[in-house]
């Protein structure tokens, strides 16, 4: 295990699994779900941007969600990798300040985004004839900018705090990225009274984009269910359900990290369930959404369509040898 000197400001990452009997079968494990979450977000933000049926509000929110995908997953993996593969496992304390700032803002902005995007669909399902008022490109672009800002709220208010307590103890963090939650419990001061209040910024953080999304659905389904066109019903329920399921399967581990008492955690859980929602969910993100969705599918194939088209192209324009 890598030694640091004792006034150092460096903290070590135990990583994901403290001694992994085959590095390298983690390492490629990680690598794949890494390349693939970030092919697959890629994709979907191309898709978006270059095909004109996906020109609307849904979609670019969708768009947005998979910008913070991208950068969520690459704030923790890529040191997550480097670590796998070396021996020094270290991370400075500005490295580890950035980490948290960084975190913190995403998830923070992915739950307000989750949020608004469950009232675009209360707004497209109830209200479909005021849509396009409401849901304006300008509407919409303050949506995201809000969802940005109110994320980096909870990073600038909770990353300092962090940051000021004293660590004069052992500096190894036991998780693979820098959590507060991991850090704090290296501090060598009490931090009750500041864990009891992160808990209730983060409860407050939860709270508000879920009652957005449950007053949302709740009136979706009621639409929905008084709908007399069954081929209407069905269209909307594939599309909400997408949406329902992404948000499941976040809010379901933000809950676990950020709500449940302490005695239900254990390094171990919180590792797993961080690995989670930091390095699966970004993957499963734009898989959920493309696979359940045939407006995306169908803008797939037309891109498949038109690169098959031009390497064919390119082949017959070949001169052949005489």
């Amino acid at each position: 295990m890598a030694v640091i000197r004792q006034n150092s400001t460096d903290f070590i990452l135990l990583g994901l699994i403290t001694h992994p009997a085959f590095p390298g079968l983690v390492f490629a494990v990680v690598f794949s779900i890494f390349v693939v979450a970030v092919t697959l977000n890629l994709v979907m933000i191309m898709l978006i941007r270059v095909d004109s049926h996906l020109h609307t509000p849904m979609y670019f929110l969708l768009s947005q969600l998979s910008i913070m995908d991208t950068v969520y997953i690459c704030i923790t993996v890529p040191k997550m990798l480097h670590d796998l593969l070396s021996k020094e496992k270290t991370i400075s304390f500005l490295g580890c300040a950035l980490q948290i700032f960084l975190y913190l803002t995403l998830i923070g902005g992915e739950f307000f985004l989750l949020g608004l995007m469950a009232y675009d669909r209360y707004v497209a399902v109830c209200n479909p004839l005021r849509y396009p008022k409401i849901m304006s490109p300008r509407v919409c672009v303050l949506m995201v900018l809000g969802s940005w800002v109110g994320g980096s709220l909870d990073g600038f208010l909770l990353t300092p705090i962090t940051m000021t307590f004293p660590y004069c103890g052992s500096r190894e963090i036991n998780h693979f990225f820098c959590e507060v939650p991991a850090v704090l419990k290296l501090s060598c001061t009490d931090t009750s009274l500041y864990e009891t209040l992160m808990y209730a910024c983060c409860v407050l953080m939860l709270l508000i984009p879920i009652s957005f999304i449950s007053v949302s659905y709740t009136r979706i389904l009621i639409t929905v269910h008084h709908m007399s066109s069954a081929v209407g019903q069905c269209k909307d329920f594939a599309t909400c359900s997408s949406h329902i399921m992404v948000v499941s399967i976040f809010y379901g581990a933000a809950f676990y990290t950020n709500v449940l008492p302490h005695s239900y955690h254990t390094p171990e859980k919180d590792k797993v369930v961080s690995a989670f929602y930091t390095i699966l969910t970004p993957m499963l993100n734009p898989l959920i959404y493309s696979l359940r969705n045939r407006d995306v599918a169908a803008a797939l194939r037309k891109v498949l369509g038109r690169f098959a088209s031009s390497q064919r192209l390119q082949v017959g324009d070949v001169p052949g040898k005489f």
